[in-house]
């Protein structure tokens, strides 16, 4: 399915905080670009005065960089919000548990939704899943996410790339139509597919 500029599309982004620069934490991310692109798509849509919501993790562990109070908490300054734009704050991996996500879309009838931000495996899969499942028009913008490499059950290292991917393959099709950046804006500023 387009994504046609009539359809009032709702741009989250998620999680896009400085405590996911901290490598020593997380490890070695894919996609450096993600928030460049993230940024390129909350330009358009604040131009556009399209709605936006911003998702900020607060983590309720006292060793993560995303717990309120630590630095990292902070949204990162190329898609730090602005006055007026809604800011959602979780504390679990779903941007429509525990808060009101839910209700604030059905309140302004906004059916589609374009999703970015960290960790794709994590809350942006959880976000994109709820959202499918919720029956919304959802889009997953694959380089406006990253992610961080994992473990298996045997301690192998599975590259962040490889869980990129895997994450996006495993919602493409069931429960988003996954995309790029170029692509969103094409059917936005064209109104047909790229």
């Amino acid at each position: 399915m387009p994504l046609l500029p009539t359809t009032k599309p709702a741009l989250l982004l998620i999680d896009i905080q400085q405590g996911f620069d901290n490598l020593a934490y997380w490890g070695e991310r894919n996609n450096p670009d993600a928030e460049h692109n993230a940024a390129r798509l909350l330009a358009y849509w604040r131009a556009k005065q399209l709605p936006i919501f911003h998702v900020q993790h607060c983590s309720t562990d006292p060793a993560s960089p995303l717990r309120p109070g630590q630095a990292g908490h902070a949204f990162k300054k190329e898609v730090r919000p602005v006055f007026g734009e809604t800011v959602i704050q979780k504390q679990v991996n779903s941007a429509f548990i525990g808060t009101d996500l839910h209700a604030q879309l059905a309140a302004q009838h906004l059916t589609t939704l374009v999703i970015a931000g960290l960790t794709t495996d994590h809350c942006v899969s959880t976000t994109t899943r709820m959202a499918g499942n919720f029956g919304f028009d959802t889009f997953l913008v694959a380089d406006a996410s990253a992610t961080f490499p994992k473990k298996s059950l045997e301690a192998q290292t599975f590259g962040a790339e490889l869980i990129h991917q895997t994450a996006l393959a495993s919602l493409q099709g069931e429960f988003a139509t996954v995309v790029d950046t170029a692509t969103i804006l094409h059917q936005l500023t064209e109104g047909k597919p790229a």
